[in-house]
């Protein structure tokens, strides 16, 4: 009786002694801490309106907070939409702050590729990625995939919605099969055909959904909870166990063929204007005996180019059509913009594209409130104050919502939730320049995007096709809600009726 009550007292003392650490150590607590089970529930309870929910609160914070996980679970977080904080984190201290070994664990999927590397491994991986940019005929390889699927594949494929009356369009599905056809042709040299007239499903095209998706659930529960999962090979572990497997095959046999492939030519053969500069290509192509990149490098590569270039087009061409179709005075504007400059034209290229000052501005404002990377993640090496005041203690998990700083008055002003062009438009009709710990959309600090270029000339191409030959009517009723991922997609897709102008 003596051991139960000596137990049951220090049971008691612990949880008390617990209670007023976590209470201490929490100053600007984002949610209710309940004993034991911490933030999570309330946190749970709003997960189908995950971004919102946590914008509400960050306001109710000014900008900072801290979240508490389930006691001993080290689900605990510091979230900040501060752009302040984001450029002293991003910039200023960037050699404080990394993605970590708990990031890598999470985005198990992604290897060591450069959205999970830190130190020299990112360095080599982003030089790399940038020499590769950088060559002259890469643009025009770039511009020539993406013209040749638009007119090829996409444009073909809404005229025949356009004929069938009253035929109803996945818009976000027909981007994400157009997007992983370009990026396999870009990365890889070789296209799918997942955009095609009869919609085929692609075994691993549907694989990478997966595993983003499950991806997302490794943040919103306890680390001991998913990796139970993965050992019994069970829920979204399961899939993700599954969808890696499918995916890794395609990428490992896409690299056995191109070493084939270019086993068979000369060493000394010049690359001709015909020839393939894909990605896969130029490494082989330029590997030496010091520096031999073997197939799990290239493997990495590939998956962590396939996010970059794949998921956040495809996402960002979804909310941009969606608030284009809801804002009709800006669609005027858009296309009144390419009729004065082109005339009328079924697909312009990249240097034409260029000259659209409305409607890139059209799409910054679209990416400003929904940033295809909803939310990105950081890992304190040592103690810092931020800006805002609030301590970091070394290991601090820190979580930038870029949603909710679209969504700040503070940031943008009072009409921040509006959708309008004009505010990156200068007096003189030039882009008005927002920085990037402001506008994070493409990352910020020595970590900014390498392809942002790229990435805007591919969705001006598509947006204008689009927009120059169609009519989209949203679907009436249809429920249109972001999805839980690690990428802004629409749970339920975008439904549109498609006809000619």
């Amino acid at each position: 009786m003596a051991i139960v009550l000596y137990v049951a007292i220090t049971a008691t003392l612990f949880f008390f002694l617990y209670s007023f650490h976590r209470r201490q150590c929490c100053k600007s607590p984002l949610l209710i801490d309940w004993p034991i089970i911490g933030m999570l529930p309330q946190l749970l309870w709003n997960l189908s309106s995950f971004h919102d929910f946590i914008t509400e609160k960050l306001k109710q914070q000014g900008g900072t907070g801290d979240f508490k996980g389930p006691w001993l679970t080290k689900m605990n977080f510091m979230l900040t939409s501060d752009p302040i904080n984001v450029h002293h984190i991003m910039s200023k201290s960037f050699h404080n702050y990394v993605k970590g070994p708990e990031f890598r664990e999470i985005f198990q999927a992604f290897g060591e590729g450069i959205f999970t590397a830190d130190s020299e491994t990112w360095k080599y991986n982003r030089s790399l990625f940038h020499s590769l940019f950088k060559q002259s005929n890469f643009d025009m390889f770039l511009e020539k995939t993406i013209h040749k699927k638009v007119r090829s594949n996409l444009l073909p494929i809404l005229d025949d919605a356009a004929h069938k009356q009253g035929s109803v369009l996945d818009l976000q599905d027909i981007f994400n099969r157009f997007t992983f056809d370009n990026i396999c042709s870009i990365v890889l040299g070789y296209d799918p055909g997942c955009l095609s007239i009869h919609f085929p499903e692609v075994e691993y095209e549907k694989a990478f959904n997966d595993a983003e998706e499950s991806i997302f659930y490794r943040h919103v529960v306890p680390k001991s909870v998913w990796k139970l999962q993965q050992w019994l090979q069970i829920g979204e572990e399961k899939k993700m166990t599954k969808a890696c497997k499918i995916f890794d095959q395609f990428l490992y046999t896409c690299i056995r063929t191109k070493r084939e492939e270019l086993s068979k030519k000369s060493k000394n053969e010049r690359i001709i204007e015909d020839d393939q500069v894909d990605f896969l290509t130029t490494l082989i192509r330029e590997e030496r005996e010091e520096k031999v990149h073997d197939d799990m490098f290239l493997r990495d590569a590939a998956f962590n180019l396939f996010v970059a270039g794949r998921d956040t087009i495809t996402s960002a061409l979804t909310w941009f059509f969606w608030l284009v179709a809801t804002n009709p005075a800006v669609e005027t504007k858009i296309l009144e913009e390419i009729k004065q400059n082109f005339g009328a034209k079924d697909v312009l290229g990249s240097e034409e594209v260029k000259r659209l000052v409305y409607l890139h501005g059209a799409l910054c404002e679209s990416l400003r409130l929904f940033p295809p990377i909803p939310f990105e993640r950081k890992q304190a090496i040592g103690g810092d104050i931020l800006p805002s005041g609030h301590h970091i203690k070394p290991n601090t998990m820190i979580l930038f919502s870029l949603y909710s700083m679209g969504r700040f008055e503070e940031i943008w002003g009072k009409d921040c939730l509006e959708f309008k062009p004009e505010r990156w438009i200068s007096d003189r009709g030039g882009i008005v320049y927002a920085p990037s710990y402001k506008f994070i959309s493409f990352n910020a600090g020595p970590r900014i995007c390498l392809g942002k270029e790229l990435s805007f000339i591919q969705m001006k191409m598509v947006a204008a096709s689009i927009l120059c030959n169609y009519r989209l009517q949203l679907m009436e009723g249809h429920l249109v809600t972001p999805s839980l991922s690690i990428v802004l997609l629409m749970k339920h897709g975008l439904k549109v009726r498609i006809t000619k102008r």
